[in-house]
C-alpha cells in the first residue's frame, strides 16, 4: 500500500516541528539557571550561596570609617502560616550611621504546644544595597528549635558598610520564618 505523498511531506514537517521542539526545550532547561539567579538578583532574594559570601565579607572587611551621614534600617518579619511561631524585633527601624556596629534583639515565640523547628530567610531591600549589609551574627545563620510556648530572644549584629552608595538612604531587612519539620 503506498503512501500518499502529501502524508508523507506533513509527516516529514511535523519530525521536523518535533525535533525542533525538543531542542529548544532542552536548552531552555539550560536557560532556567541563570534567568533565575537573573530575577533574584532583579528581585532582591539573596540565595545561600550569596548569604555565604555576605558573611564571609563581613568577616573578612574592616568595619572602616564611621561616616557622618545616617541611613534608615527598618526590621520586617513575616511567619509562614505552616508555622506556630510569632517573630518581633524589638526595634521597627534604626537610624545607623555606616560603618558602626549595632544590634537588634529579635523575639520568638512558640504558639503550639509541640516542638517546633524553623528557619529565617533573610532579604535586604532594595537588592542594590545587598552586598553593603554584613550580618555578623544572626540566627538566620542556622536553624531555630523552639519548644511548646518556648519564647527565645535571638540577636541581629550587624554594620552597614561605609562602602553603601549614597543614593541608599534606607533600606529594610526582612526575615521570613519557615517551618522546617516534615
Amino acid at each position: 500500500m503506498e503512501r500518499d505523498p502529501d502524508v508523507r511531506k506533513g509527516s516529514g514537517r511535523m519530525v521536523l516541528w518535533l525535533g525542533a521542539l525538543t531542542i529548544g526545550m532542552f536548552g531552555f532547561g539550560f536557560a532556567l539557571v541563570p534567568l533565575y539567579n537573573l530575577y533574584c538578583q532583579v528581585v532582591g532574594i539573596q540565595s545561600a550561596d550569596q548569604q555565604r559570601a555576605l558573611n564571609v565579607q563581613a568577616r573578612v572587611d574592616p568595619l572602616g570609617e564611621v561616616q557622618d551621614r545616617w541611613v534608615t534600617v527598618r526590621f520586617d518579619t513575616t511567619v509562614h502560616p505552616s508555622l506556630p511561631w510569632a517573630l518581633e524585633s524589638n526595634e521597627r527601624s534604626l537610624r545607623v550611621r555606616p560603618g558602626e556596629m549595632h544590634e537588634v534583639m529579635f523575639v520568638a515565640s512558640n504558639r503550639s504546644s509541640a516542638k517546633v523547628t524553623g528557619q529565617a530567610l533573610p532579604t535586604v531591600i532594595p537588592w542594590q544595597a545587598n552586598d553593603f549589609f554584613n550580618k555578623t551574627e544572626c540566627f538566620c545563620f542556622v536553624k531555630q528549635t523552639l519548644d511548646g510556648g518556648e519564647r527565645r530572644e535571638m540577636p541581629l549584629r550587624f554594620v552597614v558598610s561605609p562602602a553603601l552608595p549614597d543614593g541608599v538612604t534606607s533600606l529594610t531587612l526582612s526575615y521570613n520564618f519557615m517551618h522546617l519539620d516534615g
